[in-house]
């Protein structure tokens, strides 16, 4: 397989096998060959690049609110709801 093609040379198999490697090159989890192979295509593929650097800004939203404290009444609101389900769960 050729890696020196324009987009409409490539499938959208081949797009959609980027696109599920781009999550794992995100996070750094692909060999140094691999992460070259997902480069090239990025740059030569502009609606892969897209849904990448959507992909990238939702993982870095959620890893910023994973690291705040939510606010103490939202908290025991959550609290509270999780309680009550757990009673109708095992009411059941």
């Amino acid at each position: 397989m050729s890696h020196d093609h324009s987009h409409d040379e490539v499938s959208s198999a081949e797009c959609a096998d980027y696109l599920e490697r781009i999550v794992y090159f995100i996070d750094n989890e692909l060999d140094e060959a691999d992460c070259a192979e997902v480069r090239r295509h990025l740059d030569s593929c502009n609606p892969c690049l897209v849904k990448y650097d959507l992909e990238r800004t939702v993982k870095s939203v959620v890893a910023r609110s994973c690291s705040e404290t939510a606010p103490t009444e939202l908290r025991d609101r959550v609290l509270l709801r999780l309680r009550q389900v757990q009673i109708q769960i095992t009411e059941q």
